[in-house]
């Protein structure tokens, strides 16, 4: 009886190396899986390049070889244009996974656009903010089929602690678009309530903790709660991305019938931070609007 010889292992690339997406290709990287990186602005796909010993994409051609292809980008027409690209470069076979936050119209294109070149596709946004990309615990909501997922599985293994197949293509736009309803619900409510508890006088030191071990405890209130009241606003997810995404979310929740008052309110709120000059601060800043200034 013969000796079982492994499959190869995957040849992965990564497009979109901001605060998410330099964080998740390290970890492709160390599962030793990354081939090559790319970036809008070249000079920090270089730099990451140098730093883990990969190739630095200087066009789609870069990433011919490649068995999956990862996006983590910002904008629906930077998903367009680089699948666009990938499209007539990619073998048949290969996937790409896209962990950019788009519309559920969006990803179906990218689907189609693919499918026609006998390519891959799985839309899958990522909910864990910054630490949960650098500390590779990212829960991943999956659209596409299962089959695709099960080969690209690998690549998202690297960085997830929780991978979910929600549905056929769409589905994991479908999901972020809730989980933002969720996270900017928990944003307005949070700010709000530490707003009031400065003018209250209460002692942060004994405040946070206190909430934190009952019913008001979550994620933003545990990872934002104390900074914002340093008036610390570093991202962690910029502001503008907050109101890009809801936008978003605005189109896809319209036809529905459901009542958004959380939602337009949050609209509302991180257009007028935008509006401020606060685009690039973490959406914790909503506390200034809170406090009243």
């Amino acid at each position: 009886m013969g000796v079982e010889v492994p499959p190869p292992a995957l040849k992965a690339g990564f497009i979109g190396l901001g605060a998410m997406g330099a964080p998740m290709a390290r970890h492709v990287h160390a599962a030793g899986l990354l081939c090559a990186v790319g970036n809008r602005t070249q000079s920090r796909a270089d730099a990451l390049a140098g730093e883990l010993g990969v190739r630095a994409a200087r066009s789609a051609d870069n990433f011919a070889d490649c068995d999956v292809v990862a996006l983590c980008v910002s904008l629906d027409a930077d998903v367009l244009e680089n699948v666009a690209a990938l499209a007539k470069v990619l073998k048949s076979g290969a996937i790409v996974v896209d962990h950019s936050t788009v519309s559920v119209q969006t990803a179906r294109k990218v689907a189609s656009l693919l499918a026609a070149e006998g390519i891959g596709f799985l839309d899958a946004p990522v909910s864990g903010g910054v630490e949960g990309a650098r500390n590779g615990a990212l829960s991943v909501m999956v659209g596409g089929d299962a089959d695709v997922l099960e080969k690209a599985r690998p690549v998202l293994d690297a960085y997830a602690a929780r991978i979910t197949h929600m549905g056929e293509t769409g589905a994991g736009q479908a999901t972020k678009a809730v989980n933002q309803v969720l996270v900017a619900g928990i944003n307005e409510a949070v700010c709000e309530g530490l707003a009031l508890a400065e003018k209250l006088g209460l002692d942060p030191e004994r405040l946070l903790p206190t909430l934190g071990a009952g019913a008001a405890g979550n994620w933003f209130l545990d990872k934002r709660g104390a900074t914002m009241l340093r008036n610390a606003f570093a991202p962690g997810f910029k502001s503008a991305h907050m109101l890009k995404d809801l936008r978003i979310v605005q189109g896809i929740a319209r036809d529905t019938g459901i009542r958004t008052a959380t939602l337009d309110q949050a609209v509302a709120d991180y257009a007028e931070l935008v509006e401020r000059g606060h685009g690039e601060a973490d959406t914790s800043v909503l506390i200034t609007l809170k406090r009243g200034g």
